[in-house]
């Protein structure tokens, strides 16, 4: 169904988006829904409310291969050695207060 009639944006393009884990401000970026007349954009945000709370984004859905095992995921090594994810509690910086 077209959601917003000015930029011709449909629900099944803003949940795609949503799906991806873009926010309603992401999506309203780069889809252009909700920035002519305005009209739009509450079932805008409903249908980005109703995809993040059925598909939060951390959540990995393959029921196809329920029985399978647990695959191993190998972090790239640039990635462990990133400063962004402290390895050790003395790589964390301290707070002064």
């Amino acid at each position: 169904m077209i959601v917003c009639v000015c930029r011709r944006v449909s629900d099944r393009e803003i949940a795609r988006h949503a799906h991806a884990g873009m926010s309603f401000d992401e999506i309203q970026f780069e889809l252009g829904v909700a920035t002519q007349c305005g009209r739009c954009e509450s079932c805008a945000r409903d249908v980005v409310a109703q995809c993040c709370s059925s598909h939060p984004i951390a959540a990995i859905h393959n029921e196809s291969h329920a029985s399978a095992p647990a695959q191993t995921v190998q972090l790239a090594a640039n990635i462990l050695e990133s400063k962004a994810w402290p390895t050790s509690p003395s790589s964390q910086p301290s707070s002064a207060a």
